[in-house]
C-alpha cells in the first residue's frame, strides 16, 4: 500500500493493511506494524481508535513497554498532553528500579524494570504496547505499576487501562480483558485471523 494513499472510506482498522508479514522466520513476530507508523493518516487513525474507549477517563501518565510500545506510548502521551514513562527491559536504567520477571511471547524468560521515582500511590497510568500476544509482557508491566501503588488508569468499576494495536484472544489476552479496560484496533470480524496469525 502506498504510504501516502488514504482510502475514501476509513473504517476502523483500515490501516492494519499497512502492516507487513514476517519474512525472517520463527524468531520474529508474525507481523510487523512499524510500516503503519510511517503513514501519517494511518498513525492518526490508529491513535484515535486506541484512545476512543478512554475519552473522559482520568489519566495522569502514559507508560509504554520496551521497545515498540515506546512509539505508540509516546504518541498517545503527546496526544493526551501527558507525561510518558518507559518500562524497560532489565539492565538499561541507571537509576533505582523495581524488577519483574516474565515470559515473553516466544517463551523466553526475561526481566522488566521501571524507575521507582516516577509512580506515586494513586497515579493513574494508561499502559500501551504494540501487541499483546500471550499477555506475559503486559501482565509484568501491570504488576510493576501496581507494586508501586499506581492504578492502570480507568474509572471504576474497571481498575485499569491497556491499549495495543491487537490484543489476541489467548489465555493471557483473556486474563487482561477480564480485569482491565482495554482498547485495540482489530475489528471483531478480523480478530480470529489475528488470533491464528493469518
Amino acid at each position: 500500500m502506498d504510504l501516502c494513499h488514504v482510502p475514501a472510506a476509513r473504517e476502523k482498522g483500515w490501516y492494519l493493511a499497512l502492516m507487513a508479514p514476517n519474512v525472517k522466520g520463527p524468531n520474529y513476530a508474525w507481523l510487523d506494524p512499524s510500516r503503519l507508523y510511517c503513514h501519517p493518516q494511518g498513525l492518526q487513525d490508529c491513535m484515535a481508535d486506541l484512545l476512543q474507549p478512554f475519552q473522559g477517563d482520568p489519566i495522569d501518565m502514559v507508560a509504554g513497554i520496551d521497545a515498540m510500545g515506546f512509539i505508540l506510548g509516546a504518541a498517545v502521551a503527546a496526544t493526551l498532553q501527558k507525561g510518558f514513562l518507559a518500562i524497560r527491559k532489565a539492565g538499561h536504567l541507571c537509576v533505582q528500579t523495581l524488577a519483574q520477571p516474565y515470559t515473553d511471547y516466544s517463551g523466553r524468560e526475561k526481566v522488566m524494570e521501571v524507575r521507582t521515582d516516577a509512580i506515586s500511590p494513586g497515579l493513574r497510568i494508561l499502559l500501551v504496547d504494540q501487541w499483546v500476544e500471550t499477555g506475559g509482557t503486559m501482565r509484568a508491566a501491570i504488576q510493576l505499576v501496581e507494586r508501586l501503588g499506581g492504578v492502570v488508569a480507568a474509572p471504576t468499576p474497571c481498575p485499569a487501562g491497556v491499549a495495543a494495536i491487537c490484543i489476541e484472544d489467548s489465555e493471557g489476552g483473556q486474563w487482561i480483558r477480564e480485569r482491565y479496560k482495554c482498547a485495540h484496533c482489530v475489528p471483531p470480524g478480523l480478530q480470529p485471523r489475528f488470533d491464528r496469525h493469518q
